[in-house]
């Protein structure tokens, strides 16, 4: 039979959440695989709920072969990137399919249809509507549990892209990193050398700083400095900071996160690290109700993994070459020691983003997955 693609209405609840549940049945005997947060993928892929949807036009499809769901796809149109970057692309997300490449071919071609309609020139992906979603296909390391933040999918994804005619636009690296007995003389030593010729200081964040300090937003306007030269990504407005930022303030153990700042109290740098989840979403198949919230809470605050989720790091762009990172790096260590973490997963990070890899280059470390996004033309 053939296939069938079926627009998603998400403000039709019932729709929406086949859409989000699609990879649970995909991946259901997948080792590695770990589910999303469900409540918060509805309400990402919700225009009615997802700020992004200011600047982004979506369309959701999906696949159906003998009345079965059989793939899902987003096609997204960010403007505002659009306008930043000088080009006219549509971007595909939440791309997930049966090892059939009719469907992956049925589902792209309505992407590209969609882009078509709106003027664009390119097809670009996996990306999602901005940096703070899931992007990358992962082409290396099949073999390794996926986290939280990040896409996991099947091998046979890159031989259906690659055959629909997309190359490489971007790669990006993953690292595990072990957290040593004692750290690299090479930063303490510049650790103290920063501490003394700058007067940094490390300021440990409490709720109470959070509430009434405006930390969310100063923080994603030092993130949004940090980043906005990378690729794709979007400069975003102080209003997106509570969706983006301000709910993982809510949820973390803020002992996991490292605050720098200078003499004036500013920002400079910062280190955003979570304890891993990916078992505990596992177990709860990424569902709150009805005791998935224990789950939760029980890999955050009780019994802890004894790894992290390393999901952001930065600096100032006007001290970025003072050694501040030096610091962020050694006091995050220092937690992780303290509360009994023995390696970190790095985020995605840019192949050429030298500066971000090199971070950790004295640190026992294996680059132990790869992602890739991809491009073509639009014929």
């Amino acid at each position: 039979m053939s296939v069938e693609i079926k627009v998603i209405d998400p403000s039709v609840r019932k729709q929406l959440r086949q859409f989000v549940l699609f990879p649970e049945l995909l991946y259901k005997d997948n080792p590695y695989y770990v589910p999303t947060l469900v409540f918060d993928e509805m309400s990402t892929l919700d225009p009615s709920s997802n700020p992004a949807s200011d600047f982004c036009d979506q369309e959701l499809y999906m696949a159906y072969k003998d009345g079965k769901p059989v793939g899902r796809v987003a096609a997204i149109i960010n403007r505002w990137a659009n306008e930043h970057w000088k080009h006219d692309e549509v971007r595909f997300g939440w791309f997930d399919t049966i090892d059939d490449r009719e469907v992956s071919a049925a589902l792209i071609a309505k992407v590209e249809e969609f882009g078509k309609a709106h003027g664009m020139t390119h097809i670009v992906g996996p990306l999602g509507y901005t940096d703070f979603d899931p992007e990358g296909m992962l082409v290396e390391g099949f073999d390794q549990q996926s986290t939280m933040p990040l896409i996991y999918n099947h091998p046979y994804y890159v031989q259906h892209i690659e055959a629909l005619g997309f190359k490489k636009d971007a790669d990006w690296l993953e690292y595990r990193i072990f957290v040593p007995d004692q750290m690299p003389q090479k930063f303490t030593r510049v650790e103290e050398i920063v501490k003394q010729k700058y007067n940094f200081k490390v300021r440990p964040v409490t709720r109470k700083i959070i509430r009434k300090e405006n930390y969310a937003q100063k923080l994603f306007a030092l993130i949004t400095d940090t980043y906005k030269e990378l690729y794709e990504y979007t400069i975003l407005p102080e209003n997106l900071a509570d969706k983006y930022i301000g709910f993982y303030l809510k949820i973390l153990d803020l002992r996991y996160i490292t605050s720098i700042e200078n003499e004036k109290g500013e920002i400079v740098a910062f280190g955003i690290t979570m304890p891993s989840l990916a078992d505990a979403l596992i177990k709860s198949r990424g569902r709150i109700f009805p005791f998935g919230w224990w789950h939760l809470l029980k890999a955050l605050f009780i019994k802890r993994s004894e790894g992290a989720e390393l999901l952001l790091m930065g600096a100032r762009s006007d001290v970025r070459k003072t050694g501040v990172t030096a610091m962020v790096v050694c006091d995050m260590m220092r937690k992780y020691k303290k509360l009994g973490v023995k390696w970190a997963e790095s985020n995605a990070e840019l192949e050429e983003n030298h500066s971000i890899r090199n971070h950790f280059d004295a640190f026992e470390r294996i680059q132990h997955k790869r992602r890739r996004s991809y491009k073509k033309e639009i014929v």
